[in-house]
């Protein structure tokens, strides 16, 4: 069942199309669309817990500060992902950032950010001993030749670039 998207946005500098993009890739939608049930944060299959699907704050007060871990001793700042899928047999944080363009804007600048971001997440995660994946989500607007480069760098990063959807089986599932 796809979320129904909110129309009405956030506040003055609220993209209303980024907005609708960043409710129409739902990770929770994605899994439940390939037949995982959710209670919560919790990700099941089969009455198997397999998971987590903790979107921003939640990372923190879900799984890391429960599992003894206060960012303040790893991260100068909390970071936020737009989502994430915590596996629990492959013992894998899959970091989801979503960016939607339909103008030239600030967003160009910010996606080199990945190698940065991601290094960051392994600081918290690593000492539970738990591996992590940066994934791009973006729109078909970073399909463009102009993009080839940054894609490029982003690749080669080690981060995982999708279009449009979360493709569950990039979650180790």
């Amino acid at each position: 069942m796809s979320r129904k998207a909110n129309i009405y946005g956030g506040g003055a500098q609220t993209n209303a199309n980024g907005l609708l993009f960043e409710q129409t890739t739902s990770l929770n939608d994605a899994l439940r669309s390939a037949g995982y049930y959710l209670n919560g944060c919790d990700v099941f299959i089969d009455n198997k817990h397999i998971g987590k699907s903790v979107p921003q704050q939640k990372v923190y007060t879900e799984f890391l500060s429960p599992m003894g871990i206060d960012y303040r001793n790893y991260n100068s700042k909390q970071w936020r992902p737009d989502e994430c899928f915590i596996n629990f047999s492959n013992k894998t944080a899959y970091i989801i950032e979503k960016k939607f363009q339909n103008t030239v804007g600030s967003v160009d600048e910010k996606l080199p950010g990945c190698d940065f971001k991601k290094k960051e997440y392994i600081k918290l995660f690593t000492p539970l001993g738990y591996k992590v994946e940066y994934i791009y989500v973006f729109n078909d607007w970073f399909k463009d030749r102009k993009y080839k480069d940054v894609l490029d760098y982003i690749a080669e990063s080690n981060c995982i670039i999708c279009f449009n959807e979360i493709p569950v089986n990039i979650l180790g599932l």
